[in-house]
């Protein structure tokens, strides 16, 4: 199963055609499990520049499978611990919204499809991270 970060979903609904968004495009045509997490929800409705679009990306979002962490309180005191560690080791993510992504995907076991170089530099210091590169 993979869970697809709002880097890729966005990039697919503006159509645009990164190998990420290329990747994507065959999750869909191959009918595999996928879903996202609640932050990328928010992420991509908060993008929307009309209320057409907001009702249209809502409508979309709501059809999709999300992923959710369980414990909130922990998981954020592991999100701040990942980023302290993470910046010790040299490796500083922009957003700590994706170090929630990450756990999440850690969390429930799944692949992540993304287009952001942050989780790459993530996944090179956190074992259980798994990133989809391509399809077998």
């Amino acid at each position: 199963m993979v869970l697809v970060d709002t880097s890729v979903l966005i990039g697919f609904l503006k159509g645009k055609s990164s190998d990420k968004v290329k990747l994507f495009k065959e999750i869909l045509l191959r009918n595999i499990p996928f879903g996202i997490s609640p932050l990328t929800l928010q992420e991509v409705l908060q993008g929307a520049r009309t209320e057409n679009d907001f009702y249209t990306l809502k409508q979309f979002l709501s059809s999709q499978r999300i992923y959710y962490l369980d414990n909130e309180a922990e998981t954020y005191e592991n999100a701040a611990r990942i980023y302290f560690e993470l910046r010790r080791r040299g490796v500083t993510p922009r957003s700590t919204i994706d170090i929630l992504i990450a756990l999440t995907a850690i969390d429930n076991n799944l692949l992540l499809l993304h287009d952001d170089r942050d989780f790459d530099a993530m996944a090179g210091q956190l074992s259980d991270l798994r990133i989809l590169n391509k399809l077998y």
